[in-house]
């Protein structure tokens, strides 16, 4: 009885000990000359017999060569998995890579101002344009906001309604300004960039705006890409598209302007003029004949600064001052202490005609006021 519970013991001691082999079914395809293409069609039967004849064999070689502590038999199994490991690895990094970090590994990265494609600006007034006319209070703007809110948030922009209703000589209508921060924002912002992206309400005439509403609310979006690709700038830029801007009948300290009456306002209410040091307000500047006129009482500095963004640029000559006063959304911002400069070409003769149409725009004056503007943001703009 003694002897057979040792017995026992010993055997189980043995089965404990005892060394499992790795699956032969890799090894195979290792000891196994492969086929060539050239051998396909019947020759696959005959390599079937053959791997089901050699498999005794096969298993009888490779317990000699792991019993004899073959280095390389033992390291065959671990080496075919740890490869395979570093491969999925470095495939998952691969993937996993943002586009930032794509662009950092591939080269240095383009500045900012080179980023900005006029033909995506384009693309993007094209889209709206095809909304039709897009008064405040309508389908269309409704539409319209989806698409700019969709398209913001694809560039990792937060974006909140600020919803009002005001008075007009059309009794109360119910208007929409959207505002965009960077979500990934550490911080307030402390710089306005502005577009309207209403049209004006006509009774007679189908007025789609591509150049008043659209060209600007085009390059907008496409700053909201450029500036998604520095987080530094995006962090402290807030992005402002105002409803209302077009007056029912002429424009006054109660018609037209809605929107940024009503955004300056808010601000001046809650105390937060001060947090930002300046703004940008973009309009009309989609004319193929580009000129950008900047307002005479612009703010000085401003002006400066954007007269040498353009030099930098070799585009000086498509901007200058305009001969007389222009009352836009950036009077508000500057009614309210934040100075804010107008980029807008007053001189475009479809202006307010059913004829500001998109074959009026072009891709390469969208390019030159982005860039100008990238270039100020990055360069210029108050840190």
């Amino acid at each position: 009885m003694l002897r057979t519970v040792e017995s026992l013991q010993g055997r189980q001691e043995h089965r404990r000990t005892k060394i499992r082999l790795p699956s032969l079914k890799g090894l195979r395809i290792l000891l196994l000359p492969q086929p060539s293409p050239a051998r396909a069609g019947l020759g696959y039967f005959q390599r079937k017999k053959t791997l089901k004849t050699s498999s005794r064999a096969m298993r009888s070689r490779a317990l000699r060569l792991f019993y004899k502590r073959d280095w390389r038999a033992r390291l065959t199994f671990p080496s075919i998995r740890f490869t395979g490991f570093l491969f999925v690895l470095g495939l998952s990094g691969a993937c996993q890579r943002s586009p930032l970090e794509t662009q950092a590994q591939s080269g240095p990265a383009k500045k900012i101002w080179e980023e900005f494609s006029g033909e995506k600006a384009l693309a993007h007034v094209q889209v709206m344009v095809d909304f039709g006319p897009r008064p405040p209070a309508t389908e269309a703007i409704e539409t319209t906001r989806d698409y700019l809110k969709k398209q913001l948030e694809l560039s990792g922009w937060k974006v909140t309604r600020q919803a009002f209703t005001d008075d007009t000589p059309r009794g109360k209508i119910a208007f929409v300004n959207l505002i965009a921060t960077f979500a990934e924002k550490d911080g307030a912002p402390s710089f306005l960039l502005c577009s309207h992206y209403d049209t004006k309400t006509f009774d007679t005439v189908r007025f789609v705006g591509a150049n008043d509403g659209g060209s600007s609310t085009g390059v907008l979006l496409e700053l909201a890409r450029v500036l998604a690709l520095r987080p530094d700038l995006g962090r402290k830029a807030e992005l402002v598209f105002f409803d209302g801007e077009e007056a029912y009948e002429v424009f006054s300290e109660t018609d037209g302007l809605y929107g940024s009456r009503y955004f300056a306002k808010q601000l001046a209410a809650e105390a937060k003029t001060k947090q930002f040091r300046g703004g940008i307000l973009l309009d009309m500047v989609g004319d193929r004949s580009l000129t950008i006129t900047l307002p005479p009482d612009s703010p000085a500095g401003m002006a400066r600064d954007i007269f040498a963004s353009a030099e930098a640029l070799n585009l000086r000559k498509n901007f200058t001052y305009f001969d007389r006063g222009i009352t836009d959304d950036h009077t508000p911002l500057n009614a309210v202490g934040i100075p804010t400069i107008d980029l807008i070409d007053f001189d475009y003769p479809p202006w307010h005609t059913a004829d500001d149409t998109i074959d009026k725009l072009s891709a390469e004056s969208l390019r030159i006021v982005g860039a100008v503007a990238s270039y100020y943001l990055s360069e210029m703009a108050p840190k």
